[in-house]
């Protein structure tokens, strides 16, 4: 195939902060275009967005439906080939669907559905339509986390035994949500949002880095969740114990009450031989600490890195890549899936290094059983 992707977008109006991010990302490798899209369930808004990207009017929509309706009956040379999912939570399962059953590929933001059950179904799509389902875990883009999959899964580390995984933010300290901030607002309604506040939105993202990283499936939970700031509907605060299926266990928090953090993801995994530790906040570093031995700062760009690390680095090293470059990394991912895609021929997400459906059920899972586990008197909550 000697083109450009055609991409389509539901949501991500002019005024969205998500939508943006999406389309820098898609549009870095110079492999994507963005040629239609329902920005806004507001029509004038999703047409004041097609305006400020120069799209051609008559493929901005005043409804997602009406898109892939349109889309689909265009010639195959015209019609858009995928569909970037950016709305709020509640919006994400129709719309993947109706995408899917259409006959488009689809990438979708996390988390992928509302709940388990539509999660559930979403998967059932995928495989009777045999189409790509991206899901945009944005951490395991960065070039480091991959380096860190590939040295646990090389055996460099040993068995592994513990995981300490970290997200605390701090920009939900107050009642945000009062003042009219549409992010705050929408993220901690449960009609919008989910059953999950906090950790719907960073702790799962938290959880899949340890999986991620470590190859292995979180079992257990021993949880609690709290609501800190008066008035607030949802979770902004969560602490647990984890267990994995290998029996190492391990700690989990994610908090959006950090007065004072920013995106503070961290995660550090302990073995028989050695350890590591990874930072968001400086993402092009990773540590190694061994047992017999002094600790190791591998950085991104050198050439002893992994085929895994280096297929995903743009830059030389010491110029610094970051939460943009880890976004493009899934549209990377997704663009090679893409280009080798043929009817009847199932896709394995994870040959090319890009969250599926599977991590997306994985997320709506441990949403539920965290809430579970929160709830409940006993010690550990099994994850089924």
């Amino acid at each position: 195939m000697k083109r450009k992707i055609r991409m389509g977008m539901v949501g991500g109006s002019i005024n969205s902060f998500i939508g943006p991010i999406h389309r820098k990302a898609a549009l870095m490798d110079g492999q994507i275009d963005l040629v239609a899209g329902a920005f806004s369930y507001l029509p004038e808004e999703s047409k004041a967005t097609g305006e400020a990207l120069f799209l051609n009017p008559h493929r901005v929509y005043d409804t997602y439906d009406e898109m892939f309706e349109k889309e689909k009956n265009l010639p195959g040379d015209q019609r858009i080939d995928f569909v970037s999912i950016v709305t709020p939570n509640h919006l994400h399962f129709d719309p993947a669907r109706k995408a899917l059953q259409n006959g488009f590929h689809v990438v979708v933001e996390k988390p992928m559905t509302f709940t388990v059950a539509e999660a559930r179904q979403l998967k059932k799509v995928v495989e009777k339509k045999g189409l790509i389902l991206a899901l945009t875990h944005t951490y395991t883009g960065y070039p480091m986390v991959k380096e860190a999959k590939h040295l646990v899964a090389a055996g460099e580390l040993g068995n592994i035994r513990k995981v300490y995984v970290e997200y605390p933010q701090g920009w939900l300290s107050t009642f945000l949500e009062g003042t009219g901030n549409a992010q705050a607002s929408w993220r901690t309604d449960p009609k919008r949002s989910g059953a999950g506040g906090a950790i719907g939105d960073i702790g799962t993202h938290a959880a899949n880095l340890a999986e991620y990283i470590t190859g292995l499936k979180i079992t257990e939970v021993c949880a609690m969740l709290n609501t800190t700031v008066k008035g607030r509907k949802l979770d902004d605060d969560s602490s647990m114990l984890i267990k994995f299926e290998n029996g190492a266990t391990g700690v989990l928090l994610a908090t959006q009450v950090a007065a004072g953090d920013e995106n503070n993801l961290n995660i550090r995994v302990y073995g028989e031989k050695g350890g590591l530790e990874w930072r968001q906040e400086e993402p092009n570093t990773l540590v190694m600490k061994w047992l017999n031995r002094p600790r190791e700062i591998v950085r991104a760009g050198w050439p002893y890195l992994s085929d895994a690390a280096k297929g995903f680095i743009r830059t030389p090293a010491g110029h610094p890549e970051g939460y943009l470059e880890a976004f493009a990394n899934i549209y990377r991912a997704f663009t090679n899936a893409f280009f080798d895609f043929k009817p009847g021929r199932k896709i394995d997400s994870n040959k090319y290094d890009f969250p599926g459906v599977d991590e997306g059920i994985r997320g709506m899972q441990f949403i539920e059983t965290v809430i579970k586990s929160a709830k409940s008197s006993s010690k550990w909550t099994k994850m089924k």
